[in-house]
């Protein structure tokens, strides 16, 4: 006899066990080189990692062109977004064991705004968003993912969209997501440093999430956590200088930023330039950010953009006949980046005026186009922001003190203040043969 006949309820078990196999599926491990094994805490969260919004980041680099200086940098926004949250998930089981009630829908809609903190980033982060599609913000475009998400999953994220906007009832949830203790950056400082190699990001996570605590509705930190706050400020300044800001990092940006400017500049003039469907979207049309709320053409061609996209077109891009397109991706690819110069006040004009002039003997380029070749710009860092949402310490008295008040440490005071420095990028290939050591000296002077 058939197993597939009705007989003793054969059927119905074995759909049964079919049905449990398909649910047990769900509760997943995930072996993570920072913190070992990390589970999938609910089938919800297993449905919305295996979405090709979040699948999209396991194809974008976390930290952009820095594996260009640290080799090990390879590491993407899905590893990101899996740890972040698995912290996430430890810092509520640390505020329950305290006694705060969070309900098993808010620690699911929490751990789910943290896992999608993420999505609304393009190819190479933040490159994009300054060229392709300027002046609108990956958070925005994360927002427009999860309302779509929202939608499609019947209305199951409303409350972490209300976290992830800052609009939920419950403060401290939403600082969790978003603010100068988040999950978000205790996960990437830790894990920067741990795929860079610069030891000094490394940060005592686990002690900052067990001395978390909730007072008038707000996180704050116990007194005895106030030394692993000093060394997550510290490490977070340390891992600017020496990584997201580092000066070859910067000349890696500058130059993928120009070429997409190059790019974007030869589409809208006709030109058809090699590039993917979605790609060549953005290339050719001019995007605002009220374009993607009024045209659901434009995030659906976003959500399908990772950085496979541009750097294959950078790389088909290097003998295309633009003279300064297939210069600057030729630079890229052989990774003969921008010279550039950081100073402390704005390099002089002849400076400038020298290498522009020298630029143009060299390539005999138009004025206009000058600035591919050298260019001027500013890096800023600033560590913490005193003011609303600033990291709050709750003394053994009960009162509660900034960070920069409360600690001892009279180098955080400095790390209220924004440090401002200018750069000078050029090309090398323009500098007179043999290089001008005297003219170096004095850009660097």
């Amino acid at each position: 006899m058939s197993i597939n006949e009705p007989v003793f309820g054969v059927t119905k078990i074995s759909n049964f066990c079919t049905l449990s196999a398909f649910i047990l599926n769900k509760k997943k491990i995930i072996n993570d080189p920072v913190y070992g094994f990390i589970t999938i805490p609910s089938e919800l969260i297993f449905d919305l990692i295996q979405h090709p919004y979040v699948q999209r980041l396991r194809y974008i680099k976390q930290l952009g062109m820095t594996h260009l200086v640290y080799p090990g940098a390879l590491h993407t926004r899905f590893h990101h977004a899996i740890g972040a949250m698995h912290l996430m998930g430890m810092a509520m089981e640390t505020l329950k064991s305290k006694g705060h009630f969070i309900s098993s829908e808010e620690e699911e809609a929490v751990c789910i705004a943290t896992l999608l903190h993420d999505i609304g980033h393009g190819p190479f982060s933040h490159a994009l968003e300054h060229t392709i599609v300027e002046g609108i913000s990956h958070e925005y475009i994360t927002s427009l993912l999860m309302d779509k998400l929202n939608q499609e999953f019947g209305g199951g994220l409303k409350m972490a969209l209300d976290i992830f906007k800052k609009t939920y009832y419950k403060k401290f949830l939403n600082q969790l997501v978003a603010g100068q203790l988040d999950i978000d950056r205790m996960d990437y400082l830790n894990r920067d440093s741990f795929f860079t190699g610069v030891s000094e990001g490394v940060i005592g996570f686990d002690r900052i999430i067990k001395m978390m605590e909730v007072f008038d509705d707000e996180l704050v930190i116990e007194e005895k956590g106030i030394y692993s706050i000093e060394k997550f400020l510290i490490a977070r300044r340390l891992m600017y200088w020496q990584v997201y800001l580092h000066k070859t990092v910067v000349a890696a940006e500058q130059l993928l930023t120009k070429i997409l400017e190059r790019a974007k500049e030869l589409s809208l003039r006709g030109k058809v330039l090699f590039a993917t469907p979605s790609f060549a979207h953005f290339l050719i049309h001019p995007v605002t950010k009220n374009d993607f709320t009024t045209n659901s053409i434009h995030l659906d061609h976003f959500s399908k953009l990772d950085d496979h996209d541009v750097f294959t077109s950078i790389k088909v891009w290097t003998q295309d006949d633009d003279f300064i397109l297939s210069t600057l991706c030729q630079h890229l690819i052989s990774r003969n980046l921008y010279r550039v110069e950081i100073t402390n006040e704005p390099p002089a004009s002849y400076q400038i005026d020298q290498l522009a002039q020298w630029a143009q003997t060299k390539f005999g380029t138009d004025e206009d186009d000058i600035s591919y070749w050298v260019f001027t710009d500013t890096i800023k860092n600033k560590t913490y922001q005193t003011g609303n949402g600033n990291i709050k310490i709750l003394m053994k008295d009960g009162s509660l003190k900034d960070i920069a008040t409360a600690s001892d440490n009279s180098n955080l005071g400095a790390l209220t203040k924004t440090v401002e420095k200018y750069i000078l990028c050029y090309l090398k290939d323009i500098l007179p043969t043999p290089c001008s050591s005297n003219f170096r000296t004095k850009i660097s002077d």
